[in-house]
């Protein structure tokens, strides 16, 4: 009897543990389990090989020159073409966007080859709450949460409150928020950092305070 009351009380434990864990903020979300400043996922992506909104592309057809055009990908990930229509480009490599975009012409092409260059890739990210100067950020090469902080004078240290810092998101018609705790990072610790996405908005909230 007293075994099984130990094996019980143990698995509890366990379970409570596995709770905790699963409650801490600072990570993407709630139930995730990513470190607490950042996505090991988008830290390791590859930013450079993957085109994003905001990337000004140049898109020019050997055979069909009347065709060349300068797109801006739009905010929903999407270019126009004429002729071809709407095409998604953001979130995928230059060369698998000159595919999709020889396959939408289809036999309107003489030639079938396509060529996608990136004249400029910018990002425009939002940055408000208890910081210096809270304004929009751009920035020619991928930013994270804390640099772009940074750029914006850093913290308010009289009032921030650096271990809630939020990142807003929005994607596939959805707002996401990330939570994350900078305070690890300002006091030298270890940590992953959160890389931002085009028109991510930061807000660093104040502390509360009874006075």
């Amino acid at each position: 009897m007293k075994i099984i009351i130990t094996i019980c009380a143990a698995v509890m434990l366990t379970a409570l543990g596995l709770g905790l864990t699963g409650c801490q903020t600072g990570g993407l979300e709630p139930a995730s389990k990513a470190p607490q400043d950042g996505s090991p996922g988008e830290a390791a992506r590859s930013e450079a090989l993957i085109l994003r909104e905001g990337d000004i592309l140049k898109i020019t057809f050997p055979g069909s020159p009347n065709l060349d055009t300068t797109q801006q990908i739009r905010r929903d990930g999407k270019i126009t073409l004429q002729l071809a229509g709407e095409i998604t480009a953001a979130g995928i490599a230059p060369s698998d966007l000159e595919k999709e975009v020889a396959k939408a012409y289809g036999s309107q092409l003489v030639s079938k080859e396509v060529s996608v260059t990136v004249v400029s890739s910018t990002i425009a990210v939002y940055v408000t709450g208890a910081v210096l100067h809270p304004q929009k950020v751009m920035a020619d090469h991928p930013i994270s949460a804390l640099e772009a902080i940074m750029e914006s004078g850093g913290f308010d240290y009289a009032k921030a409150d650096l271990k809630d810092v939020r990142v807003i998101r929005y994607e596939h018609g959805a707002q996401h928020t990330y939570f994350l705790n900078l305070k690890r990072a300002m006091q030298g610790q270890k940590s992953e950092p959160f890389h931002l996405k085009p028109f991510d908005i930061i807000y660093v909230p104040e502390r509360f305070s009874m006075f």
